[in-house]
């Protein structure tokens, strides 16, 4: 039986002694797989305020210049009103409310465009929208699913392979491509099943595809220990050696909460790519090593 503190220890400590390496394979995963993301204040606001107000004053000041007669005509003793209509503040306003009323009139010529309009033909078009807006993202989901079959999915082999290795010996970064250098096919087909076989169970509930996700958990570290393993063989081990751990590998995964609050409420997400995320990958290679050869570290076990 597997301790959960002893097995972190012994993940942090190699990971750590291959330090740079394991952290560049787990940014390069995280990479691909949109986990990393990246942010930054943006003065859209100010530039295209600036824009806004330059030619507004450019195209409205003739107009700005019979509004101030007007206003003088009707009250021209009053000068903190007309300073008032003068600032820019002022100048603000009366923009905000001319836009408000060209923006009501355009959507009041559109409106009485559509009452024209044959029925029909509105149905028709919005039929060839909805048709053209499904292939769009059916294509894109096409995609997102060829992308994640024969690239994402070798890969994920190849960095269960890096960290699992790291535990015996210093892994090299070259590890990652196993996933395409031995049993590329297989390796896409039975991973493939995979993710088709959690989002079914997902169809149910939630709950029945996590508790099946990680059922399946294991087989990313079985075809790279073993690339020529077939699909029954690797989904029935990896079920084998999940079987009463699926609650202690989700506890787990949940102790890296703290660590995780961390990267995003402190760091911006730095911790996580220099130390939480290496840090986790690293965890489940040992995770993998204890249910599959019953001991946390490796004893001379090299990876096939």
């Amino acid at each position: 039986m597997w301790d959960r503190k002893k097995l972190k220890q012994v993940a942090k400590e190699k990971f750590q002694a291959n330090y740079w390496k394991c952290v560049l394979v787990a940014l390069l995963f995280s990479f691909i797989m949109g986990g990393a993301s990246y942010g930054g204040y943006s003065g859209n606001y100010n530039f295209n305020n600036f824009g806004n107000r330059s030619v507004t004053e450019t195209t409205n000041d003739k107009k700005d210049k019979d509004d101030e007669e007007l206003f003088n005509e009707k009250d021209p003793d009053d000068a903190k009103v007309k300073a008032a209509y003068d600032s820019e503040i002022g100048k603000d306003i009366r923009d905000a409310i001319d836009d408000a009323n060209k923006a009501n009139e355009e959507a009041d010529a559109i409106a009485d465009k559509l009452k024209n309009v044959d029925k029909s033909a509105m149905v028709a078009f919005v039929v060839v929208i909805v048709i053209i807006v499904t292939i769009i993202v059916l294509i894109a989901v096409a995609i997102g699913i060829l992308f994640d079959a024969f690239l994402i999915n070798p890969l994920e082999i190849g960095c269960a392979k890096f960290f699992y290795k790291n535990l015996n010996e210093p892994a090299n970064v070259s590890n990652v491509t196993c996933g395409f250098d031995y049993g590329y096919k297989n390796n896409v087909k039975i991973m493939l099943w995979r993710d088709v076989y959690t989002f079914l169970w997902s169809l149910l509930l939630i709950i029945p595809g996590i508790v099946k996700g990680y059922e399946y958990k294991m087989i990313p570290y079985l075809l790279a220990d073993n690339p020529e393993m077939t699909k029954e063989e690797a989904f029935a081990e990896s079920k084998r050696m999940m079987d009463g751990q699926k609650w202690r590998a989700f506890v787990l995964d949940l102790s890296f909460i703290g660590w995780d609050l961390l990267s995003v409420l402190f760091t911006m997400g730095l911790l996580s790519i220099f130390f939480v995320a290496p840090y986790k990958r690293s965890a489940q290679a040992a995770l993998y090593d204890a249910l599959r050869y019953g001991q946390p570290t490796p004893n001379n076990q090299e990876i096939a």
